[in-house]
């Protein structure tokens, strides 16, 4: 079984959107019986939320939805439970950092890390912008979470 935790600031736009992508990906694969898939937020503020509508929307126009999950705050228990933590920015690994058990920093990572054809290092926040922001979220999430379940492929096998 391998564990995957997506983490950004208040976990209502890229996490989420993160893992509902992740989850897609997984099920197209069939193989959902070998995965444990969660996200989760660096600050607290949106504990108990459901994702950012915004975030929703843009999911569902491409067949993901994430409307049943809700905000909640990594934890350093989340660091020895999961095998990949994966931050969306520099602020978020960070903040992950801090939290970070002894002798399990090699588990956090920045997502766009496995996206293999794209500039980017980090996923920028939505939440201030328009719907374009959320868009442009989704793509560069896609091809992240795309590399990403190739590495873990590769990495078993």
């Amino acid at each position: 079984m391998v564990r995957v935790l997506f983490v950004c600031l208040g976990n209502i736009c890229r996490s989420p959107t993160a893992e509902g992508v992740f989850r897609k990906l997984i099920r197209e694969g069939q193989l959902e019986g070998e995965f444990v898939v969660d996200s989760a937020g660096t600050h607290a503020y949106h504990i108990g939320e459901q994702p950012d509508e915004r975030a929703q929307s843009a999911c569902a126009r491409r067949g993901i939805d994430i409307s049943q999950m809700r905000g909640r705050k990594a934890v350093a228990a989340d660091i020895e439970k999961f095998d990949y933590v994966l931050a969306m920015d520099s602020e978020n690994y960070q903040d992950l950092i801090e939290i970070c058990p002894l002798g399990y920093e090699n588990r956090i990572r920045l997502l766009m890390e496995f996206a293999k054809n794209r500039p980017e290092k980090e996923v920028p926040d939505p939440y201030f912008g328009g719907v374009s922001g959320f868009d442009r979220m989704l793509d560069m999430i896609e091809a992240a979470a795309q590399g990403l379940l190739e590495e873990i492929q590769r990495s078993r096998n």
